[in-house]
């Protein structure tokens, strides 16, 4: 459920005043104070306050007979059960007035929501009373239908619920009956009786019982109906069995069901589709007997049956603070008085006995047995356990005895206590509604993987992979992981140790504007990291939280030779000790050294950072500037190399990009020590004083060399690169937090020079009296647990912090993402936490910094471009028309794409002893075609982008059948097609998400994923989710969707991507005809209801020629007739219809009209003339497609 916080459980409440446990049967919290009031099977209510539960009050209501109901307001009410009476109490305990029904009982009541003094009950004589709640006396007595077992009132009505399963609503206005003659309003809701019900808005819900062989069962379904006429809509499954429900106080549309074994499902009735579900688990071994929820929703409260009440909340006080029952500070708690302390007497012989007082005794008296006063006739006790659910599933009966082997997993078991469960949680998945993960840990994101030390290792730097179900990764809940507005990357594919990296440069500006501006270039390079980090800067800014994958930035690594020859490339084949802490730092000098030469435009590149010399005087040349990553990351300095014999001195000129951290050496305990803060050691890295053996050029000698960098602090670069270089334990120990505090501090001051023993760095033979001050942006570590993994601590520029967060300091932890403070963030506190790579930002410099000659601006002259690298290109082959300069697409702009695959990997399994198997990386597709067409002017159908992708890796499958790829289709010395590389491709459909275009497919959300872009929801329409009933939980195969609607046999043989992306724009222009006639959702249910006759699948395409059979006619839907002509739309002629509403072109490519007979109930209506033919009226509808999601 979006927007929502997850419960976890708090301490349960398990006072206990009896030897017998007896269980909990009523619940509420009080909405004037911070009280939970609970009654028991006893008879007896009592009061629990405050954070630590302390239990208060304690009196009886119900004669020794269960406590049926409670409710809390300025006073107590309760009934109780058999039917005893009704009575209401002050929250001390003192009885205020108590009714009895004359000849019968009392079975339920509810409190008038506008007439404070007004109550209503129901009895077992089938009647209603009305009842005063100053004095309890009764007002009016009214006649019932039958017997009412529950009453609730909604904000306009009272509804009942009665013993033979209907749900009535009365008027309260004129005493329950209606002036109009008209009687109250009935449903049958349940074969068996009513077991709860609760409303909201126009909406009433219900849970009760059913019959099964003329026995009661819980019904496994919550009823819904509009409480307007009771009319009933779609009920929601709940399988096992609903015993209690209610409805969320601050979210209307939100239900808590609750069953009888524990399992509570919090429900968003308005977006089960699209909302993740949320299950809990009661932790108990009995039954569950009552349930109860906040007034702020925060707490759900459960009583079972050995008398505990069980606490959910999404404030468990993780923080510190109580937060109480009814949110906010109310009315205090009434204590019982406290006895009056002794008096202090003086004893002599004149003071009286009496003033004594009577004794206190240690032991119980004989006058305290009470047992005589007790009923006998009911005696407490916990339920029988309940019988395995293999031993059920096996029982055989005869007559009325039940019988089963017991099963070899319960042989050995048999009264034994278990501690819990030792296995290892299961993964989370959106398809797994029983998932032991979401139960245990829903407070915060649990990795679902083996840990190595989770008492030492906090849970967000734990190792996090993503598990496998039958629905493939999509069906992963990453959602769980992160709750920002920040996306994170996934960990399924090679090279993705990365990621930490990727979010570093994402967040360092400088670098994002400039990969930004790469990928607007006409970049001339296959594999060009530049371009991909743009590309993946884009989709980050885009998803704002969605999980994202950089997958073609990471096979980009593995295209690059030189990232072998390093052994920077991740096969998948890394043992459990790989030291992957110092490859992603060589990693890092790779990445900016390829950063430097495929972003050097020399002479010609922009200039980011002004020159640091003296003001030039006008005419002096002025050099022009090297390469924009050179500019932001590099380091121009002058290294002093003296000889220690002959003392001649030699200067050399040296660029580095990235700082090398040097740790002092350790001193003799006679020496003095050296500054081990981060800011010596920082200017230490950076200066390099370092001593070393060389032979020496003047005198050729072999001698101690002295080296040293000179670098004014007025060239130190906008940003620094750092690597941490921990290759020891004793590195370690100077990051790790001490006595003395952090080692890590977010700003530092540099001041470099050349005398180490002088605080002001000297420089040129001046001193330099300015320190620069640079902010700490990045801080990736690892974590050493199995497989050591990398995390990022990422401070978010000061722009896109949101206001209502705190710290803006974000650990990355793949795509684990979750907000942390400033301490935790820089902290080092164990030895499993070792530092990777620092990103710093000069202070003084980051305002300053000139993008203007960045290139920004997109050029769209790639859509018009016709580009090809393939050698043997046939013009028979070319099915496209580049787009022409007036057709270049604007924000709402519509367009049709499909796209077609081949399998570049196996999925990999392993198999275990026990037979079992886990996927370990799931297969990978590589794009081989991909076609847009357009959706709208005068060639609208027409593709203005058919290109087939050339690859350099092996293809393992062509998948033909699904995809129409065939061996050499993708070779540019044979392939007919157009032919190009993947980032031209890309770079044409990411063209077409940022100038706002719409696209309309089907099944577009995995092409997407595959194709490694993100597309905003706002600018897709997928035609899979327009013809969909969520209560069906069936998707339509565009194959079927295109016979049935449109009358034509698609992918008869294999498939196409004009073909496919034609069909599904068809059917998008199908379904705004049938909504502007307001029809679709009846011919959406006549479509699932006529698509399980056909198994939701065309028939086959006889080989003869075609059916002259009619279509089928028993559906009852008439063929449409067009305003503008007496020609009767059928299927068989439902293309030429839409082809002559909206100038489809029927091209070589398309398949025609079915040969196959298809129902005519779903004929294309008819659209008006005015329907979009213009593009201004298209994309008056383009930017109303929301509606569709709303709608549906």
């Amino acid at each position: 459920m979006s927007g929502t916080m997850s419960y976890t459980r708090v301490a349960p409440i398990t006072h206990q005043r009896d030897v017998y446990p007896i269980p909990i049967t009523a619940l509420a919290f009080d909405p004037v104070s911070d009280t939970l009031w609970g009654g028991n099977n006893a008879g007896s209510l009592a009061a629990y306050h405050g954070q630590s539960r302390i239990q208060g009050v304690f009196f009886p209501v119900g004669d020794d007979l269960p406590v049926k109901k409670v409710t809390a307001g300025d006073q107590l009410r309760a009934v109780a059960g058999s039917g005893v009476g009704l009575g209401a109490w002050s929250k001390g305990g003192v009885n205020k007035w108590y009714f009895r029904a004359p000849a019968s009982s009392i079975v339920t009541f509810a409190s008038h929501p506008n007439n404070s003094h007004t109550l209503i009950s129901a009895t077992s004589a089938s009647e209603l009373l009305m009842l005063n709640t100053t004095t309890g006396s009764p007002i009016r007595t009214l006649s019932a239908p039958a017997q009412l077992t529950h009453l609730h009132f909604s904000h306009s009505l009272l509804i009942s619920g009665s013993a033979d399963g209907y749900l009535r609503t009365h008027d309260v206005r004129t005493s329950m009956r209606r002036d109009d003659g008209a009687g109250e309003h009935s449903v049958k809701a349940h074969l068996g009786g009513v077991q709860g019900l609760d409303s909201a808005s126009n909406f009433v819900y219900s849970i009760g019982w059913g019959l099964r062989q003329s026995r009661p069962v819980t019904d496994q379904f919550i009823k819904i109906y509009d409480l307007r006429m009771l009319r009933p809509l779609t009920p929601i499954p709940f399988l096992a069995g609903p015993s209690f429900i209610n409805v969320h106080p601050r979210r209307p549309s939100t239900l808590i069901v609750a069953s009888a074994h524990g399992l509570v499902n919090v429900i968003d009735v308005l977006n089960q589709g699209t909302a993740p579900p949320e299950f809990y688990q009661v932790e108990s071994t009995a039954y569950v007997s009552s349930s109860a929820v906040s007034p702020t929703g925060e707490y759900l409260a459960f009583g079972d049956a050995d008398g505990v009440i069980h606490i959910l909340s999404t404030n468990p006080g993780e923080d510190g603070l109580h937060h109480p029952f009814n949110g906010f500070d109310g009315q205090p708690v009434e204590w019982a008085d406290a006895p009056e302390p002794l008096p202090d007497i003086h004893w002599d012989d004149r003071t009286p006995l009496n003033s004594i007082g009577f004794p206190y005794y240690e032991t119980p008296l004989l006058s305290t047995d009470t047992r005589d006063l007790h009923q006998t006739s009911v005696i407490p006790y916990p339920p029988p356990a309940r019988i395995p659910a293999q031993v059920l599933n096996t029982m055989k009966t005869f007559d009325f005895v039940g019988y089963a082997s017991l099963p070899k997993e319960l042989r050995g078991k048999r009264n034994m206590v278990f501690g819990g469960s030792k296995n290892k949680p299961e993964g989370r998945f959106r398809s797994n509604k029983t998932s032991r993960a979401m139960v245990e840990n829903a407070g915060s994101p649990d990795s679902p993987t083996s840990q190595l030390h989770p008492s030492d290792i906090p849970r967000e730097y734990r190792k996090v992979e993503i598990e496998y179900s039958k629905f493939g990764v999509e069906d992963f809940d990453f959602g769980f992981y992160n709750k920002t507005s920040h996306s994170g990357l996934e960990t399924h594919i090679l090279n993705s140790y990365t990621n930490a990296l990727l979010q570093a440069m994402h967040y360092a500006v400088p670098v994002r504007r400039l990969a930004k501006s790469h990928i607007t270039t006409n970049c001339q390079r296959e594999h060009c990291l530049l371009c991909e980090l743009g590309f993946v800067v884009r989709m980050l800014e885009d998803a704002r939280g969605i999980n994202c994958q950089a997958a073609n930035f990471c096979k980009t690594i593995s295209a690059l030779p030189q990232a072998g020859q390093m052994g920077l490339i991740d096969y998948g084949r890394e043992t459990a000790d790989a030291d992957y802490v110092s490859k992603i730092q060589t990693f890092n000098r790779f990445m900016l050294e390829q950063l430097i030469s495929e972003g050097n435009s020399f002479p010609h590149n922009p200039r980011i950072v002004s020159p640091t010399s003296e003001t030039n005087a006008p005419g002096d040349y002025i050099a022009p500037a090297p390469a924009p990553i050179t500019q932001l990351f590099g380091i121009d300095a002058k290294s002093t190399i003296l000889c220690g014999n002959c003392g001649a001195r030699r200067d050399k000129e040296g660029l580095a990009h990235v700082v090398e951290m040097l740790y002092p050496k350790k001193t003799l305990s006679n020496e003095t020590p050296l500054p081990n803060d981060f800011a010596s050691i920082l200017r230490n890295a950076l200066v390099r004083d370092m001593s070393y053996r060389a032979t020496c050029q003047t005198c050729k000698l072999l001698t101690t060399q002295h080296s040293r960098r000179v670098i004014p602090s007025r060239d130190l670069p906008p940003l620094l690169a750092v690597n941490a270089c921990v290759y020891s334990d004793d590195h370690l120990q100077y990051w790790l937090d001490g006595r003395n505090g952090r080692f890590l501090s977010p700003r530092v001051s540099v001041r470099p020079g050349t005398e180490t023993s002088q605080p002001g760095g000297i420089v040129e033979g001046v001193d330099d009296p300015e320190a620069v001050v640079y902010e700490l942006r990045v801080s990736t570590s690892s974590s050493k647990i199995v497989v050591t993994e990398l995390k990022g601590d990422v401070r978010i520029p000061e722009t896109e912090v949101q206001s209502e967060i705190n710290s803006p300091w974000y650990i990355f932890n793949d795509f684990m993402v979750r907000n942390v403070a400033e301490e935790e963030a820089l902290s080092f506190p164990g030895t499993w936490k070792v530092p990777a790579i620092l990103y710093l930002e000069r202070v003084d410099v980051r305002d300053s910094l000139a993008y203007g000659g960045l290139p920004e601006i997109r050029d769209p002259a790639i859509l018009s471009r016709d580009s090809s690298i393939s050698q043997a290109r046939e013009k028979a082959f070319i099915k496209h028309e580049n787009l022409r300069f007036e057709e270049l697409p604007t924000p709402g702009t519509l367009v049709a794409i499909d796209a077609e695959f081949v399998l570049m990997q196996q999925d990999e399994t392993e198999y275990r002893s026990d037979g079992a198997k886990k996927m370990i990386r799931p297969s990978r597709f590589g794009l081989a075609r991909v076609s847009v067409l357009r959706g709208d002017g005068p060639k609208q159908g027409l593709p203005f982008i058919d290109d087939h992708i050339h690859t350099s890796e092996t293809i393992v499958d062509y998948l033909t059948e699904w995809s129409g790829i065939r061996f050499g289709d993708l070779d540019p010395q044979v392939s007919k097609f157009t032919l190009v590389p993947l980032k031209v491709a890309y770079k044409k459909l990411r063209l077409l998400v940022d100038l706002g275009c719409i696209f309309i497919g089907h099944g577009l959300a995995k092409d997407f994923r595959t194709i490694n872009i993100f597309v905003p929801p706002e600018q897709v329409i997928d035609t899979v989710d327009l013809y969909f009933l969520k209560d069906r939980q069936r998707k339509l195969s565009l194959r079927f969707l295109s016979w049935f609607v449109l009358g034509e046999n698609i992918q008869t043989e294999t498939h196409d991507s004009i073909e496919d992306a034609r069909s599904a724009l068809m059917l998008y222009k199908a379904y705004h005809g049938f909504e502007e006639q307001n029809i679709f959702d009846a011919k959406l249910e006549e479509l699932y209801r006529e698509g399980r006759r056909y198994n939701f699948k065309p028939p086959p395409v006889p080989g003869a020629a075609p059916s002259t059979s009619p279509p089928p006619q028993q559906f009852g839907s008439p063929s449409f007739t067009s305003a503008s002509t007496t020609t009767q739309i059928n299927p068989s002629n439902a293309f030429n219809f839409l082809q002559s509403q909206y100038g489809l072109p029927r091209n070589s490519y398309t398949s025609g009209p079915s040969t196959t007979p298809s129902p005519n109930f779903f004929n294309p209506p008819h659209f008006q003339s005015s329907f979009p033919q213009h593009h201004q009226q298209q994309q008056q509808h383009s930017h109303q497609q929301q509606s569709w999601r709303s709608h549906r």
